[in-house]
């Protein structure tokens, strides 16, 4: 298989992950990164060894990209994207997708005109214990799926809203931990659960009076299937306590992980402490497998660096993907159903009502 001549759009925190990945990559040729700011983008490139740009366009035409990752602030993954597609690169977009459906819907028309894949980074979906979740589900172990749960109880500090800018405003940011630090576990729950009926939710700030953004949401959602799930996302907890997503089936049997425990973030740097674990498992003539399949999580903590494998695996999969011509593992059409979530919490608490799904662009505002 031929290597895809990739670049990277974003030269901040998460595109040191990106960057990281692209260079080890067998599949990958990594030609290019572009910042808008000139010693970012060139402290990349001389790590690199690859070519700095400041403006997409440029890059896009003079280094002969075949897929481009973007790792911008999530407000502004749409125009690189865009220009990438229309370029006939591949695009593969940090979580959340953009900040609005308008954004996203203009991505994926972009990409659906010029034939090109558009995928989003959804990681924790490749954990083991969530696929061991994800296998005896779809084996039909638990029934149906019909109640999905999630908890996160954790913590941001001040310096962590103070790092970048851009943090923090609903002009800059479009939210806070809903946009933020939910969409991994949005992303679960409906990949689980299936297709989403309705939503009603709450936000509030309780412990962040530096910020305007929501720190803390709650949410009831009701599944085409049947099924319920809620959430309960919040970073005003210090310290973060854990992160949670349980599984119910029609059957009785339930199935969980625990995906962050003792996560905290402090002047703006993670540390994770804990492996992710299966924390839950009660299918019938299964229940002694609990304590293994946790042995076997402890054991890939320790060989593994938790923030930078799971993303490796997904760009690998992406650029696989994009030279075999199968299926993505997250498409933007996924990708567009977390933004719908999360824009439906929080038009549920302005309007007062429940929202259902799909939502139009035009019915945002």
């Amino acid at each position: 298989m031929s290597k895809v001549r990739a670049a990277l759009v974003g030269c901040g925190k998460v595109g040191q992950i990106h960057a990281a990945a692209l260079s080890r990559l067998p599949e990958a040729e990594f030609v290019a990164v572009c910042d808008a700011h000139p010693e970012r983008a060139q402290a990349f490139a001389t790590r690199y060894g690859v070519r700095p740009f400041t403006d997409p366009a440029t890059m896009l035409r003079e280094a002969r990209v075949e897929a481009v990752l973007i790792a911008t602030p999530h407000p502004l993954h749409a125009a690189p994207a865009i220009l990438a597609a229309r370029a006939g690169a591949h695009v593969l977009v940090e979580k959340p997708m953009a900040a609005t459906l308008a954004d996203c819907d203009a991505m994926l028309e972009a990409a659906r005109q010029a034939g090109v894949r558009l995928g989003v980074i959804s990681q924790r979906r490749l954990y083991e214990s969530v696929q061991r979740m994800k296998a005896a589900v779809d084996a039909g172990k638990l029934g149906r799926p019909v109640l999905g749960v999630f908890t996160m109880y954790s913590w941001r500090d001040p310096a962590y809203y103070q790092s970048d800018p851009w943090r923090g405003k609903w002009a800059s940011e479009g939210g806070g931990v809903l946009v933020n630090q939910s969409p991994h576990h949005l992303d679960l729950l409906q990949w689980f659960l299936g297709p989403i009926e309705e939503i009603s939710g709450y936000w509030a700030n309780l412990n962040h009076p530096s910020i305007e953004v929501d720190d803390t949401a709650v949410a009831v959602i009701r599944f085409r299937n049947g099924g319920l799930g809620s959430v309960v996302a919040s970073v005003s907890q210090k310290p973060g306590i854990y992160t949670r997503l349980h599984i119910h089936g029609s059957n009785g049997a339930s199935v969980g992980v625990e995906t962050d425990r003792g996560a905290t973030f402090i002047a703006g740097v993670s540390s994770i402490g804990e492996p992710a674990l299966n924390d839950l498992w009660t299918i019938p003539g299964e229940e002694h497998l609990l304590s293994a399949f946790q042995a076997e999580d402890r054991a890939h903590f320790q060989r593994l660096d938790p923030t930078t494998h799971y993303h490796a695996l997904q760009i690998q999969d992406f650029l696989r993907a994009v030279r075999e011509g199968r299926p993505l593992l997250v498409t933007g059409d996924e990708g567009r159903i977390v933004v719908e979530m999360f824009t439906a919490i929080y038009r549920s608490q302005k309007e007062r009502r429940p929202v259902a799904l799909p939502i139009r662009a035009e019915a945002e505002e």
